[in-house]
C-alpha cells in the first residue's frame, strides 16, 4: 500500500512542478493555488508513505516519477525537444529507481 502513496505522491509531484509552469512565477492565481495545493498533498502522501518505507528507496522513487513525469509533459504540453541523448539519461533515471527498489 505505501508504494501505491509514492506512486500518487510522485503524481502530485508532477502536477505541482507543471504548475509552477502555469503559474507564471505566481502571478495567477488559480494556477498558483492549484500548485501549492498540490504541493501540500504530494509532500503529506510522501510523509505517509515514509512511516512504512526506507527514507531514500522512497525519495528517490517519489523523485524519479516527478522527474520523468515532468520531462514527459514539458514536452507534451510546452513543445519541448526529446533529443536521443534526453531520452537516453531519463533511462538512467528509470534504471536507477528500479536498482533501488529492487534493492530495498
Amino acid at each position: 500500500m505505501s508504494w501505491w502513496i509514492v506512486l500518487c505522491a510522485g503524481l502530485f509531484e508532477v502536477a505541482w512542478v507543471v504548475g509552477l509552469k502555469y503559474s507564471a512565477g505566481f502571478t495567477r492565481p488559480w494556477p498558483s493555488l492549484a500548485t501549492l495545493l498540490a504541493l501540500l498533498v504530494s509532500l503529506w502522501l510522501l510523509s505517509l508513505a515514509l512511516r512504512h518505507l526506507p527514507l531514500g528507496t522512497a525519495y528517490a522513487v517519489w523523485v524519479g516519477i516527478g522527474v520523468l513525469g515532468s520531462a514527459l509533459l514539458g514536452v507534451l504540453l510546452f513543445g519541448e525537444t526529446l533529443t536521443p541523448l534526453r531520452l537516453f539519461s531519463l533511462g538512467l533515471i528509470i534504471a536507477g529507481v528500479v536498482g533501488l527498489k529492487m534493492a530495498g
